[in-house]
Order: structure tokens, then C-alpha cells, then sequence
């Protein structure tokens, strides 16, 4: 089945969810006013920012994607204007150099990224390539893409999978081949050492950074080492999609396939991803964005391979943070509860920003939305 005759199945569905987008999310944009910060959190029924890094707090793309994909539901000029304020606020980040890291792409793509190929804003397309060039900055010539800084010199994390696509949007920019040249070194290195034969995969991986040998494995946000963090598998699941898309090598299709099956077979029935798909029996810790950004590469996924499979196994999630995880009134300012950070942090059952944006992008594939934030 083509994806549109998939999409016209739930097309009641993704209208409703739409309609629901159209009534909070002025509620959500009235309370971000005109604060210093970026939205990150929910803390006693009002806007919080990110626990630590200020204007450099890893989600602070999230805010502005999610106006941005206000803007392409509604068309309505106050969602781009809030976007563009917001992306004003990360020059700070910029400035603020020392608290830069790996997840530029999560910073800058979805806002000065978005922008620039919505607009044609020659400023947002100078702050994608500035932030284009730190993230391949970061770049070991041994195989990968270094996260965080000081003493993290050999690490990695499959997040940053998601991240490469600033360096192929990069390279679609200038027609300068050596970002994606970077991008695609740092996916083979993570297909080979990250992803395991069942399809589940590692946080972090600890290289030498000299000789690329593997030196630890360690829990990172999951339960334990050689467990399953399920927003790990997300990352993975969708940033492997995106590498096909951005690339056309088959073997990152390959692999995005895999770690679908082992996502679909590990969901729960209630569809509301467990934080760890190992985590110990009894333990109900969920992690609704997990499923939200699952939902994204489930979708791509049904477009490009046509397997109703992954279409429905998205819907399915989707329908389930919809009745479950989503909050509809006006006593928060975020849509989805029942996130969670990190297994072993305070973290737990909070509302994230990024996990309002992926739902909302899940729902406008779902509406035929052809247009990729990434």
C-alpha cells in the first residue's frame, strides 16, 4: 500500500489530534511571552528552563521547531515570529562557546536550519553553517564524532545520529562534500560498534580515541550497560532512516529496519515505550518521548519501504500518548507527560519540549506533511 492510501486509514485521527494542536498551543505561546529562556520543562503549571548549561541546554532547538511546525499546520505569523525570537536567543549560545557540544544539530537544524529553508533568511543560514562547522569540528579522523568535552575525549552516543543531518544539510548548502563525507564516517562507525544483532543498541561507546578500539560500554541514561534505553532506540531508529534519506546508502535502511523490528516487538500493549526495555521486572518507568520520536522513523520508514507494519505500529503509539501521556488542558503549558531523562536521574514523568516537537511532527507526516525538519 502507498503511504498516502495508509495515511487516508487515520486521517480522522491526525485531523482530531490537529484540532487539539490549534486550541493548546496558543494557551502554550501566550505563557512563553516574553521570557529569557527557552522552554524546556514544566515546573508548578509554568514554563521551566533546562537544569544546567543556560542558553546552551541541548533541547533549546525544540522550542522554535515546535513553532515552526505550528507555523506549517496553521500558517498563522505568530508561531514564526516566536520561532525567530527564539532562535535571536541562541547567538547566546553561540557566544557562550565553552558549554558547546555535540548536539548543535538539535540546536540550530530545527530552528536557524528551518528557517532558512522556509524564508531564504541569509542570518538563519549563516547560524546552520556556524553551527555546521562546529559539529564537524568535533570530528576524530579515527571514525566518530566526539560528544560532550573535557575529559569525554573518546566518547560517543547514538543521539548524535540525529545530528548528522546538520552536516548533510550542510553539504546540500554549499555544495561542499566533505560534511557529509563526516557524517556518513560517523554513521558506519555507529552501524558497526552501537547497534548489536538484535537490533537493540548501546548509549555510549567509549573508543580509543587514537586506534578507535572499544574501551567501555557504559549505562549512559539507560538502566545498565548492554541494556535497551528506549529513547536510545529511537535516536537510532530515526537517525538511521534519516542517513538513508539524506545519503541513499542501503546499509543505514538496513539497519533502521532492524532496530524497528526489535522497537515494535519491545513496546508495551498499553503502547507507551518503558524507559528501558530491559530495566528490571516490575519496574513501569515509561518514556512517552521515546515512542514520539519512534513514531517519526516509524513513519518514514512506511514511506520509503511501503510496509504497512511500520505505519501501523506508529498510529498505534501515536493514538496510545494521545489518550495516555497527553494533557489537553490549560493547567500545563506542554502537551505530553510521562517522560523521562535518564533511568537513573530525578528526572522521571516530566513534560520535555522535544517530546511535544516529535509528536507534532509524527502528526503532521500523518497529515501529508512532506516537509523533513531534518
Amino acid at each position: 500500500m502507498k503511504f498516502d492510501e495508509m495515511r487516508q486509514t487515520c486521517s480522522g485521527f491526525a485531523e482530531q489530534v490537529s484540532e487539539k494542536l490549534k486550541k493548546k498551543m496558543p494557551f502554550s505561546l501566550e505563557k512563553a511571552g516574553n521570557l529569557d529562556f527557552i522552554p524546556y520543562t514544566v515546573r508548578n503549571g509554568a514554563w521551566a528552563p533546562g537544569p544546567f548549561d543556560g542558553i546552551c541546554w541541548w533541547t533549546n532547538g525544540f522550542w522554535p521547531a515546535e513553532m515552526w511546525a505550528m507555523y506549517r499546520l496553521t500558517g498563522e505569523e505568530r508561531y514564526k515570529a516566536e520561532a525567530e525570537r527564539a532562535e535571536n536567543l541562541l547567538d547566546g549560545a553561540f557566544r557562550d562557546f565553552d558549554h558547546l557540544h555535540h548536539d548543535v544539530g538539535f540546536m540550530w537544524l530545527i530552528s536557524s536550519g528551518v528557517n532558512y529553508r522556509l524564508t531564504g533568511s541569509d542570518l538563519s543560514r549563516r547560524r546552520t553553517m556556524l553551527a555546521a562547522t562546529l559539529l564537524a569540528g568535533r570530528f576524530n579522523p579515527a571514525g566518530f564524532i566526539r560528544a560532550w568535552n573535557e575529559d569525554h575525549m573518546g566518547w560517543a552516543i547514538i543521539d548524535c545520529m540525529m545530528n548528522l543531518n546538520l552536516l548533510y544539510r550542510a553539504s546540500e548548502f554549499t555544495g561542499d562534500p566533505r560534511f557529509r563525507k563526516i557524517a556518513m564516517v560517523h554513521a558506519d562507525t555507529a552501524l558497526r560498534h552501537f547497534v548489536r544483532p538484535d537490533g537493540s543498541c548501546s548509549h555510549i561507546v567509549v573508543f580509543d580515541p587514537e586506534t578507535l578500539e572499544v574501551r567501555d560500554i557504559p549505562a549512559g541514561q539507560g538502566y545498565a550497560s548492554g541494556s535497551s534505553w528506549s529513547r536510545g532506540q529511537a535516536w537510532a531508529l530515526y537517525g538511521f532512516t534519516l542517513s538513508f534519506l539524506h545519503t541513499g546508502k542501503k546499509a543505514y535502511l538496513e539497519t533502521a529496519q532492524k532496530v524497528a523490528a526489535y522497537f515494535i516487538r519491545e513496546v508495551q500493549a498499553d503502547g507507551i515505550p518503558k524507559c528501558d526495555f530491559r530495566q528490571p521486572e516490575g519496574d513501569n518507568l515509561k518514556d512517552a518521548c521515546a515512542g514520539a520520536i519512534a513514531a517519526c522513523g516509524l513513519l518514514e520508514l512506511a514511506k520509503v519501504t511501503e510496509t504497512e507494519t511500520y505505519f501501523d505500529a506508529a498510529v498505534s503509539v501515536l493514538k496510545a500518548l494521545d489518550h495516555v501521556c497527553a494533557d489537553w488542558s490549560e493547567d500545563s503549558p506542554a502537551i505530553l507527560k510521562y517522560c523521562t531523562g535518564s533511568y537513573h536521574g530525578n528526572d522521571h514523568n516530566i513534560a520535555m519540549n522535544y517530546a511535544d516537537f516529535f509528536f507534532m511532527e509524527a502528526i503532521l507526516k500523518l497529515r501529508g506533511d512532506a516537509f523533513l525538519f531534518w
